[in-house]
């Protein structure tokens, strides 16, 4: 039996019990998003801000760059991650693709916050992103977990700091406008 064992775990099979658990915060949850607000002001607004502002600077690459705490709205980079990632980041302090020795200023929250808290968080901070943008997170997660339900009957773009650049979203309104191609 132990044979059978190694001989699985050589070859990278594990059983059921041991599969990597998806963590999915449900943004569509009026619940869960108002919980996540509450813990959100508690636990995390001292450095990511009461109105989801982040720190000022935080794109600046000096001295203090990765030390100033981004914003969780729109304007950060937090939707360009997938919630298990996210949900990693919060717990550990790190990103599960980070050296695991590397320097990192993010508190690990594992300690002070359940599970469910944390995807509590994680859902109050996407419910207030635009559509569009809850739409490109969500398809970074299994499954496309979060794609917003109303996103059917719902006019929506790519952020602006999706595109590219400003020359893009002038060239592609005026397409809009005239018809042109």
């Amino acid at each position: 039996m132990k044979r059978l064992a190694f001989l699985l775990f050589a070859l990278g099979i594990r059983s059921a019990s041991a599969a990597a658990v998806s963590h999915f915060a449900d943004a569509d949850n009026p619940a869960l998003v108002a919980n996540g607000r509450v813990i959100y002001m508690t636990a995390c607004s001292s450095c990511h801000g009461r109105r989801l502002q982040g720190q000022a600077l935080w794109q600046v690459m000096d001295e203090y760059a990765g030390r100033r705490a981004p914003p969780p709205d729109g304007t950060g980079h937090t939707w360009k991650h997938s919630d298990e990632d996210l949900f990693s980041k919060t717990k550990t302090g790190r990103f599960p693709s980070a050296p695991p020795h590397g320097t990192t200023y993010m508190p690990a929250y594992g300690g002070r916050l359940s599970d469910q808290e944390i995807l509590a968080v994680l859902a109050f901070l996407k419910s207030s992103w635009p559509v569009g943008m809850r739409a490109s997170q969500a398809m970074l997660n299994p499954g496309r977990q979060g794609m917003p339900r109303n996103l059917a009957g719902t006019t929506w773009t790519l952020p602006p700091n999706c595109t590219g650049s400003s020359s893009f979203l002038q060239w592609n309104s005026g397409r809009r406008d005239t018809g042109s191609r």
